[in-house]
């Protein structure tokens, strides 16, 4: 057995690729267009992931967008938080933390311990970010920082 992908359902591909490929840092690496089936796959991966993405496909997260119906209407999907969360290493979650921000993500969970932090997708996904190695030492404006929302 082994690890493949995991779905999240979106409402609009434009939103959702800004939040996972130009904030997050994601890279896509297929696509998947089905007319008959009237969605569209596309399957990300994080950039140390890429060739292996590629290659086995997999470890990837596939954002799955189903088309507006006949009458134009799309699905809206609630409750996101209820799927969990993915979870990503990074290499340094203050700086992950600062540049998300600085892009308008807000950072539900702060990363206070200098290890982890939650943020959401614009679909309410909840994304752990972890630090790679062991935790950073709690500096400030983190460690101060309250928690917003829910993660």
């Amino acid at each position: 057995m082994r690890y493949l992908h995991s779905m999240i359902r979106i409402r609009d591909v434009d939103e959702s690729l800004d939040f996972w490929v130009g904030k997050m840092g994601l890279v896509e690496t297929r696509r998947l267009e089905n007319e008959a089936g009237r969605f569209t796959l596309i399957f990300l991966a994080a950039p140390s992931d890429v060739e292996r993405a590629k290659d086995e496909r997999s470890p990837e997260l596939e954002l799955t967008y189903n088309w507006p119906g006949d009458d134009g209407e799309q699905e809206d999907y609630t409750n996101g938080r209820n799927f969990g969360h993915v979870a990503y290493k990074v290499d340094n979650i203050y700086e992950t933390c600062q540049k998300l921000m600085d892009a308008g993500v807000t950072i539900n969970r702060p990363p206070r311990d200098g290890n982890m932090a939650f943020v959401k997708s614009p679909d309410d996904i909840s994304i752990e970010l972890l630090q790679e190695g062991d935790p950073l030492e709690p500096a400030e404006p983190w460690k101060s920082m309250e928690n917003t929302g829910s993660w």
